[in-house]
């Protein structure tokens, strides 16, 4: 169980765990005879060599039961003694974001005319200025079968980025960009890429390695970039992977751990956790206190305190509804506790496609809607008709305005809770929502 885990009988909760940036990876087991913590404090796949250096490997917190006190509010008041002090939007997060309409083969005026047309469902009256994010396919090294950079331009289809970024910002939306900032084709040394072993989801070239000085500074400059255009968000991905080769249920899986065995990064005097937290320190500060920072396949532990939101989950999909139940709406029950504790969560987008029924899109679109979390819509047009559209100005009505977290009724008996007792207003509400799949066999 990584980072922490909750014990309850229903009427009493305590909570285990290490605080957010800790200086190892911890993760925890639980059996008839005991609780044991490990701390993998490897750099890379072998062991750190810390020399004559004390490493504070992690701090370890435990909240004891309080008498009558529910799960799920235990669980957040448990992740809030973990994060001292996060980092928050300071509003509601709502947007548009190409990906699940387009994936990748985005354009300037398909860009304009996505976020033209959420604004005008977007409530006018709303003191909160929408965001529309340009995701990944924007960049000069974009193909069909690579979503690296280099960072340093737009391709044909995208003539002048400061440019577009000021058009988002005449529409009336704020603008907010993607980038993999650790992958790139731009010509390098070799010595920057990292030594891990290859994976299957690689690439042509290897990713770079975040514990050098060198690539840090080609990060920031990055950054630094995207800032200076105007995006005003700036969303980065990639980053577990590209360090590890691994996908978290790989992780997960009996034996692999976080990385695999044998190697080492060019810096092999620091640990994984402390060369992730620096190197998501290098975006913040050059990201700068005015601009957003989201996280996207990221370490949300150690990302805590940097980012103002997260993607706590895998994608959702435009085409597959099974994958937006256990991507979207598991993630938004089981990291709903770190919402204003950790980071704002984002469980990732409602894409309104004519792929999936309405039926199940407009369950999705109410939950995340009126959860209080970051609400990011991807449109299709050829999915949005009058009904859809009087469902969507009604979700954004609500996303809108600060609420409280929704709280996942049934989250201890079911991976896909389908109550939840939500509240936007001075009455509190349970939705009972169907996220079942079209068809069981």
């Amino acid at each position: 169980m990584p980072w922490y885990f909750l014990v309850t009988d229903g009427a009493h909760t305590a909570g285990y765990g290490v605080a957010t940036g800790a200086s190892s990876m911890a993760s925890w087991q639980v059996d008839p005879k005991g609780v044991t913590l490990c701390l993998d404090t490897r750099s890379g796949g072998r062991g750190v060599q810390l020399g004559s250096r004390r490493l504070n490997a992690a701090t370890i917190l435990h909240r004891p039961p309080v008498e009558g006190e529910s799960p799920f509010p235990a669980a957040q008041a448990f992740c809030r003694s973990l994060c001292p002090k996060p980092r928050l939007p300071g509003e509601p997060v709502v947007g548009h974001n190409d990906w699940y309409w387009l994936y990748g083969k985005n354009s300037e005026p398909l860009i304009l005319d996505a976020t033209a047309r959420f604004l005008d469902l977007y409530p006018s009256a709303s003191p909160v200025r929408p965001w529309s994010v340009i995701d990944d396919g924007w960049q000069t090294g974009w193909a069909a079968d690579f979503n690296g950079g280099p960072w340093d331009g737009g391709n044909e289809r995208f003539p002048g980025m400061a440019g577009l970024a000021s058009k988002i910002k005449a529409l009336g939306a704020r603008p907010g960009i993607w980038m993999r900032p650790l992958l790139t084709r731009k010509d390098v040394p070799e010595s920057w890429r990292i030594g891990r072993p290859s994976s299957p989801g690689d690439g042509p070239i290897a990713p770079l390695d975040p514990s050098l000085p060198e690539v840090l500074d080609l990060v920031r400059t990055d950054i630094a970039r995207l800032r200076d255009w105007g995006y005003e968000l700036i969303k980065h991905d990639f980053s577990t992977f590209d360090v590890t080769g691994r996908w978290g249920p790989e992780m997960m899986a009996s034996g692999m751990g976080f990385a695999p065995d044998g190697w080492h990064f060019a810096d092999p005097t620091r640990t994984t956790a402390e060369i992730l937290v620096a190197f998501y320190r290098a975006i913040r500060e050059a990201a700068g206190d005015a601009t957003l920072v989201m996280g996207c396949n990221t370490v949300g532990h150690l990302a805590a305190g940097l980012i103002e939101i997260q993607r706590t989950g895998d994608d959702t999909s435009a085409s597959d509804w099974d994958r937006t139940r256990r991507m979207g709406v598991n993630t938004l029950a089981f990291r709903a506790p770190h919402q204003d504790a950790f980071y704002a969560v984002d469980a990732d987008c409602v894409p309104v496609s004519p792929l999936i029924p309405w039926r199940q899109t407009s369950a999705w679109l109410t939950l995340v809607a009126r959860s209080g979390t970051p609400l990011f819509l991807s449109l299709d047009p050829a999915a949005v008709g009058p009904e859809q559209k009087e469902a969507i100005r009604t979700a954004l009505a609500y996303a809108a305005h600060p609420a409280p977290t929704a709280v996942p009724l049934d989250w201890l008996e079911s991976p896909m809770p389908s109550r939840w007792k939500v509240s936007g207003s001075p009455i509190e509400e349970t939705l009972s929502l169907d996220f079942r799949p079209s068809a069981c066999f």
